[in-house]
């Protein structure tokens, strides 16, 4: 993944802009919470997810490129990470992160540099 990952991949979502908010986020292992902000600009798609009491209220910025599917019927967004990869993602603050250019290299450097399931790239 690279500039690739801040945007959906073919076919996923709607380009006119659908409304994500709210949906459940499932982790391949199970679920890590729900939408709570979503973008579908062009190369600067993204998900916040709040993760409620999993990890004790964070949310996490997951890039575009990570959904794999949607299930509009059961409101579910599907990710091609797990858990633990999503926990260890770097912190994100609304207030102090959304926009900010820095922030947005820590996330693609974070997520380019592993394959989908925590494995490398290859």
């Amino acid at each position: 993944m690279n500039d690739t990952m801040w945007a959906y991949r073919t076919g996923i979502i709607d380009p006119t802009g659908e409304d994500l908010i709210g949906f459940s986020v499932e982790a391949v292992d199970g679920g890590i919470g729900k939408v709570d902000k979503h973008s579908v600009d062009v190369s600067d798609a993204y998900l916040v997810v709040d993760t409620g009491v999993w990890i004790f209220g964070k949310e996490v910025m997951l890039p575009a490129g990570t959904v794999t599917g949607i299930d509009r019927e059961a409101r579910t967004v599907y990710v091609d990470r797990t858990k633990e990869q999503i926990k260890s993602a770097p912190e994100f603050h609304r207030a102090h992160h959304l926009g900010d250019p820095d922030y947005r290299n820590e996330i693609s450097k974070y997520y380019g540099g592993m394959g989908p399931l925590g494995g490398p790239l290859v």
